[in-house]
């Protein structure tokens, strides 16, 4: 079946027949000497290659070499392991540096002593998108994967898209590509608000909820920052949005664009029906405007994952490829490292590692891991991100274990959290929210010593599942080392 498709997918079906891709086009930055600081990351590394793809002349500066510093390498791009400034000179048109770098950096003081122009990551990422189709796919949870799943999507239907993915994904080759293609899909993220940075024909939200309370006054702050966001869109580009959430029909009610809305056993224009599950791997039927267009079986588990891939595949759609043939795709997707990782095994137990930080996608990951192992305990090693997002959504935490036998917790790990707001809450009375609630949890404040109780207490059949944006991801790696 073919759908009658936005001006932004039709014109690049024109544009491919006609031969012509972002390769091809002049870019603002072919000739331009720009330099990275901290080049190794998969954004900026991903965002490094575009440039040099475009005709930059590229360097950067990298403390901790990896594969994606040694690729770059490779192409003739001068690194180097410290951040004295060596690598620039008045002749250096623009310098590039991560969120983390800080303007005491010598090498950000020394850019800016030579009169250089500097950019942040999100900036540079919204002016290199504004040169192709552009797909941003933001929400509070999900949008790793979807845009994980939209990237392989196209990739394996032969649209060869450059992409960058906020994880690493084994089936990618990274997190990042240079591709030949019309079409750039980016993770979009709402904290500092840096997606208003971005310049997409199409915005893609998988959802809205309370969370970056430290940079956000309250949910009706966050819902008019994702409005701004969909705003970014012309009026003749297209967003797909959650059409089962109040807070996203708020979010892009006013926005000038085509509209088109994703949900799942619901009615929508992109809607899935759930034919079937095998050990938390769902079918699916997905339909466009009520009429059937393709069938889908995912090779992840959890109910969320095939929401995520029917606006993957809406997504895909808005850049010329047939539903049916991206859900074939899409169904082979394996998944984002630290998401549903399964990473060894301990005296019989599996470990998992999973990177969920906020409650609903606890829920949701444990939910999916139990479907699909079925173990005979499910314990839950929980590292909170964040005293401000621990102390904000503490009874909202404090329900989201329910498919936890034991639940492990060591102390909070702190980011960008005050000294006051540290003072505020502890990981104690996390587990005691838990306990409240008839759930067995037990404090830690170590991650060695989890590790070594785990070593002791482990046993056939258990699943062991290490869980939050830290590095919780330690415990499950000394198991089985």
């Amino acid at each position: 079946m073919l759908l009658t498709m936005p001006y932004a997918a039709s014109q690049m079906r024109t544009e491919s027949r006609d031969g012509e891709d972002s390769a091809t086009q002049a870019s603002r930055f072919a000739g331009l000497k720009v330099h990275f600081i901290g080049i190794g990351g998969s954004g900026m590394s991903g965002l490094a290659r575009m440039l040099l793809d475009s005709g930059a002349i590229v360097s950067g500066s990298e403390p901790k070499p990896n594969a994606q510093t040694f690729e770059l390498a490779r192409k003739g791009v001068r690194i180097s392991r410290t951040q004295g400034g060596e690598h620039l000179s008045r002749e250096v048109d623009l310098v590039v540096r991560t969120a983390a770098v800080p303007d005491s950096n010598p090498e950000f003081m020394a850019a800016k002593a030579y009169g250089i122009r500097h950019l942040k990551y999100a900036q540079l990422l919204g002016l290199v998108m504004a040169e192709r189709h552009g797909v941003a796919i933001a929400g509070t949870h999900g949008k790793s994967t979807t845009t994980a799943m939209t990237a392989f999507g196209l990739l394996e239907c032969g649209a060869d898209p450059s992409f960058v993915v906020g994880g690493t994904v084994p089936q990618l080759g990274g997190g990042s590509r240079s591709g030949k293609g019309k079409a750039f899909i980016a993770e979009a993220c709402e904290y500092d608000r840096s997606f208003h940075n971005l310049s997409p024909r199409v915005a893609c939200i998988t959802n809205i909820e309370a969370d970056h309370l430290d940079c956000y006054k309250d949910l009706d702050a966050i819902i008019e920052s994702f409005r701004a966001f969909v705003n970014l869109v012309p009026a003749d580009g297209l967003i797909l949005a959650n059409g089962q959430e109040a807070n996203v029909a708020a979010a892009i009610a006013d926005a000038p664009a085509m509209k088109q809305t994703i949900a799942l056993d619901a009615p929508a224009t992109w809607s899935a029906r759930v034919l079937g599950e095998n050990r938390g791997c769902f079918a699916g039927e997905i339909s466009f405007e009520g009429k059937p267009v393709a069938n889908i079986q995912l090779s992840v588990a959890g109910r969320h994952n095939l929401y995520n891939a029917t606006l993957a595949v809406a997504a895909c759609w808005s850049c010329g490829i047939e539903p049916a043939q991206a859900a074939q795709a899409i169904g082979k997707f394996t998944g984002v490292d630290r998401r549903m990782t399964e990473v060894g095994r301990h005296q019989g137990a599996i470990i998992v590692d999973d990177y969920g930080h906020h409650p609903t996608e606890i829920r949701a990951t444990l939910a999916a891991l139990r479907a699909k192992y079925q173990p005979r305990r499910l314990i839950c090693v929980f590292q909170p991100h964040q005293a401000s997002r621990t102390r904000l959504l503490l009874e909202d935490f404090g329900t989201c274990f329910a498919d936890a036998d034991l639940i492990i917790l060591p102390e909070i790990y702190y980011v960008r959290d005050s000294e006051e707001e540290r003072s505020r809450i502890r990981a104690i009375d996390l587990v005691n929210q838990i306990m409240s609630r008839g759930k067995t949890a037990m404090h830690i404040p170590e991650l060695p010593a989890i590790a070594e109780y785990l070593r002791q207490e482990a046993r056939k059949g258990d699943l062991i599942v290490t869980m939050g944006a830290g590095t919780v991801n330690e415990v499950g790696r000394e198991l089985v080392s």
